[in-house]
């Protein structure tokens, strides 16, 4: 694995970066910050006054290299803003959106948080956000945006605004036990590059070694559908038409779920939910496991000594390019106060930039949504020169596709119903994909007044 190809993705995106950034900086007001001024990190408060902006998150306070790497995070960002404080809370993914909801009905939102994608529906019909147009200065903005993957940017436009900025982004990538595949008389450095190959490889490490094949992290309990709509697209489909009807009982959405069932029946992969499948993975019990690179830093310390840890990209379906959206979450920003306004726009444009993208892939495993960091020896180079580990998922970033947000005030409830009553079901209990699909259609598209 090269950086050439890192590259490559620089000279791809160059066009349509210069499009995002003149929609979104037509959007702002006038400033005059240089992005990368020091002077900057004083958020305007010369007089000495000290801002504590309230930031809800859900990596802050958890065990491990998500809680390490935001506490790292804002410890350096006090250290170099040292009128701005941050009074951080840890809230669990799947009840961020909720809590922000109830502190927001209640008069006191916090004044930055970070939301789950899968959750961007109900922030944009339920929360009060601030576009971040708003917030920041628009040269400051453009400046900011320069040197971001644009279809990263893209993540949180919505109506021609930017709501929100990508921050804790991952796109599902294939752990390898590098020594299952050896007992098994596959080749680690050969990883599989479609399902078909995958279901082969995962029945060889049954058949040889006694461990268990393949899990494909589809039916998450953060009730996330980034995977049920990776592997929707990727075989030619959308959960979302562009209409924006739901498409969940369409051909291409039935054969690709349908695969998830059949990796089970197969015996290829076990019929348990994600933390058992983890917890088999870090024990040397599994031979791969695809879910979010959000994993790999803590993969990397948990399997240290246990098994050689390797990646891979995502499996393709026969014929098909894959095409994989995102995990993770923005950054949004919910403070009414013009100086809170401002110091929360200092915060995102440190979670967002050269030194957080860096903190945020080196210790926790979330993809630098800057190509330059990559081989920069001030930032990322020397961490990739060792451990490249997190590569091919940013080869992937070359085909993102957009998360399809589900239309209407029920949207996250309507995507819970779909992740508990047709995914899991397909995937762990035998349950048939037509007649499953068919049915959880029909109620999604209910709640959804389609």
């Amino acid at each position: 694995m090269c950086l050439h190809r890192i590259g490559t993705i620089r000279v791809t995106f160059a066009a349509a970066l210069a499009v995002t950034l003149a929609t979104v900086a037509a959007c702002g007001d006038d400033g005059t910050t240089d992005s990368s001024s020091p002077a900057a990190g004083e958020a305007g408060h010369d007089d000495g006054d000290v801002v504590t902006l309230t930031f809800e998150s859900y990596n802050y306070g958890t065990e491990g290299v998500g809680g390490e790497g935001t506490q790292q995070l804002i410890d350096e960002f006090e250290a170099t803003h040292p009128n701005i404080r941050i009074e951080p809370a840890g809230t669990p993914a799947g009840e961020i959106h909720t809590s922000v909801h109830a502190q927001a009905a209640a008069g006191n939102p916090p004044d930055v948080a970070q939301i789950g994608w899968s959750k961007f529906g109900f922030v944009l019909e339920n929360l009060p956000y601030v576009p971040l147009d708003e917030v920041a200065p628009a040269d400051e903005l453009e400046a900011h945006l320069d040197g971001m993957y644009p279809a990263a940017v893209q993540l949180g436009m919505h109506d021609d605004r930017l709501a929100g900025l990508a921050y804790s982004v991952s796109t599902p990538t294939m752990f390898v036990n590098a020594d299952l595949f050896i007992e098994a008389g596959l080749d680690p450095e050969d990883p599989p590059s479609t399902w078909a190959d995958a279901e082969e490889a995962a029945h060889a490490i049954v058949e040889q070694t006694g461990a268990q094949g393949i899990y494909v992290d589809a039916a998450g309990e953060a009730k996330s559908d980034f995977l049920t709509q990776t592997l929707i697209n990727s075989n030619g489909g959308r959960l979302v038409g562009e209409d924006g009807s739901l498409q969940l009982d369409e051909p291409p959405a039935v054969e690709a779920l349908a695969m998830l069932g059949d990796l089970t029946d197969s015996g290829a992969q076990p019929p348990v939910g994600e933390s058992e499948a983890v917890a088999m993975f870090e024990a040397g019990e599994l031979g791969m496991l695809v879910s979010s690179t959000a994993l790999l830093g803590g993969f990397a310390a948990s399997t240290d000594g246990v098994f050689e840890l390797e990646t891979a990209g995502l499996p393709a379906f026969d014929g098909q390019q894959i095409a994989p959206t995102v995990s993770g979450a923005g950054v949004f920003v919910f403070a009414d106060d013009p100086a809170k306004q401002e110091a929360a726009w200092e915060f995102v444009r440190f979670l967002t930039g050269d030194d957080g993208f860096t903190i945020l892939a080196s210790v926790i495993g979330y993809l630098p949504l800057r190509p330059a960091l990559i081989d920069d020896p001030a930032y990322l180079g020397e961490f990739f020169a060792d451990d490249d580990r997190l590569l091919p998922t940013i080869e992937q970033l070359d085909s993102l596709v957009p998360y399809q947000v589900l239309p209407g005030e029920n949207s996250q409830q309507a995507l819970e119903l779909m992740q508990d009553s047709a995914v899991a079901p397909i995937m762990i209990s035998g349950a048939d994909p037509d007649s499953t699909l068919t049915d959880v259609a029909a109620r999604v598209r209910e709640l959804l007044g389609q």
